[in-house]
């Protein structure tokens, strides 16, 4: 039966299983458990597969089980979102699942496919250390932005805080270490599948060893100074349960839970989570806007607290608004999730509001040009949630920016990888801006994060506390910072450039490499 089926699919069953388990293993090389190594051994079992592969469809038959075992195992959180706190019934959260898992598949299903079809006209070894590395890139980068993107597990997430890689950062953001981490793969695919003479192994070995040792280097590098004097800050975890929050007769616990949290506290700057206060800015009572007003003012600084802002009858936003020394100030997520802050297509999928209950579900979208709140003596770039995921998009505050700070309510998410996966593209984002990150939570991870992506302290999963600290501000562009993913974007296409016309001239260029080497020994032979 096995052999009848690897015939109708043109590839064996057990490389279909290798593949999804090595996709399933490399979920272990991000947070919380951080072994990244695995996910470089991972793709490097992958690409040897691909490397074998003698068609366009077992190739993309290959990367899809890959794709399905790495997405199933770490974005399984979407079953929980969706049934537990959405109201959707098991089978059909299961079922969508299911199919969102396998719509993220197709992309390293497209690398297989990709790298299968030129085949007979690039060389072996051109195609397992260039085009596989290249095309996987190019597919990951393509998943971050495509219908408004899903960067969640980007390969190169997996380096922070303390991989060989994680000094890349600040020069090519995530996306570049994913790149050099395909590299690596690449290389060690080669070198485990490749017949013949040891020196070309030995170079390959070394080429690892220069990219470990460089970022390395680059980790001890300081692109950005110190600006201005530390300021205090407190982060409120208030621990509201995702099915009371929007409970009208719990809305005043809710707000007594964080006047109680924030009254204690002497900080500059309080934070309190995504959506922390669940009332529409203009339905907020007067004594408790002028409390915390009142309280941030005592402080020296200002409170910033999560709510929706606008109103029902007109367009509503998921805001940050400030209370205390400066007043008013406030941001509004530009980047919204599909499904759950808004409809996309609302005359085809508007039937999924009635099917997942969820509250303020059709938010409107923040300007993209809004700057840096001033406010508990730093200038501030704030971001809410999902928009942690999009490193691009935070830069557009810097460097004017002093530090970043991420509100979320991960609530919707329950006890899952999610927290962790989340918290760790917050370190990424400290690493690529050479700024200091807070996150505010509702359910965790509340962290305070230092310039090299390093956690200096954090509240524990479903408690509810306030998280102390000191934080620096910063000043001073990284080159992330100023070119963001273009450095990259560009070498992909030189690179490219290079494989489309070996491809398109394969005799042409094997003439230039005989030239060349013709010229070389000619040079040599002369006195």
């Amino acid at each position: 039966m096995a052999d009848k089926l690897s015939a109708l699919l043109r590839v064996s069953v057990p490389s279909l299983l290798l593949s999804l388990l090595a996709g399933a293993a490399a979920v272990a090389g991000f947070a919380p458990f951080e072994l990244w190594p695995l996910p470089v051994l991972s793709l490097a079992v992958l690409f040897g597969q691909l490397s074998r592969t003698a068609s366009v469809r077992a190739g993309f038959l290959t990367g899809l089980a890959w794709g399905l075992g790495f997405f199933l195992t770490g974005v399984s959180w979407v079953f929980v979102s969706l049934w537990a706190y959405g109201g959707m019934p098991a089978w059909l959260a299961a079922l969508a699942t299911f199919l969102f898992c396998a719509f993220l598949a197709l992309f390293p299903a497209t690398v297989g496919a990709l790298q299968a079809y030129p085949n007979k006209h690039i060389a072996p070894a051109l195609r397992i250390l260039l085009l596989i590395p290249l095309a996987w890139s190019v597919t990951e980068w393509g998943r971050g932005w495509i219908f408004t993107g899903f960067p969640w597990l980007v390969v190169g997430y997996s380096q922070v805080p303390d991989g060989p890689l994680a000094g890349y950062a600040p020069l090519v953001g995530v996306y570049g270490i994913s790149f050099l981490l395909a590299l690596i793969a690449g290389l060690l695919a080669w070198g485990g599948t490749t017949r013949g003479p040891l020196a070309p192994r030995v170079w390959a070995a070394a080429a690892i060893v220069a990219l470990g040792v460089g970022g390395q280097a680059l980790h001890g590098i300081a692109w950005t100074a110190p600006d201005g004097k530390p300021t205090s800050v407190a982060l409120l975890q208030g621990n509201i349960p995702q099915d009371m929050k929007w409970r009208p007769e719990k809305t005043r616990a809710t707000l007594e839970t964080y006047a109680r949290m924030a009254a204690v506290s002497s900080a500059q700057l309080i934070v309190l989570p995504e959506t922390a206060l669940p009332l529409f800015e203009s339905e907020l009572p007067g004594a408790y806007r002028d409390g915390l007003t009142a309280l941030g003012r005592k402080n020296g600084g200002d409170v910033l607290a999560g709510l929706p802002t606008g109103s029902l009858e007109g367009a509503y936003y998921n805001s940050v608004v400030s209370f205390g020394n400066a007043p008013g100030q406030r941001y509004s997520k530009v980047h919204l999730v599909p499904f759950g802050e808004y409809i996309p297509l609302k005359t085809v999928w508007g039937w999924v509001v009635e099917v997942l209950h969820i509250p303020l579900s059709d938010f409107a979208r923040g300007a993209v040009d809004q700057r840096p709140l001033a406010i508990g003596g730093q200038r501030v770039a704030a971001d809410i949630c999902y928009e942690d995921a999009f490193g691009e998009e935070i830069i557009r505050q810097l460097p004017e920016a002093s530090v970043l700070v991420n509100v979320s309510n991960l609530a919707w998410f329950g006890d899952s990888l999610a927290p962790w996966q989340h918290a760790q593209m917050s370190q990424m984002r400290a690493l690529e801006t050479g700024r200091m990150m807070l996150r505010a939570t509702n359910t965790g991870l509340t962290a305070i994060i230092d310039a090299k992506g390093h956690v200096l302290a954090g509240l524990p999963l479903f408690t509810a506390g306030s998280l102390s600290g000191e934080i620096q501000g910063y000043s001073g562009s990284t080159p992330y910072v100023r070119w963001g993913n273009a450095p990259v974007l560009m070498l992909w296409g030189g690179l490219g450039l290079v494989l489309l016309v070996t491809a398109l001239y394969p005799r042409g260029a094997g003439r230039g490499c005989i030239a060349a080497k013709a010229a070389t020994a000619t040079l040599r032979r002369r006195p």
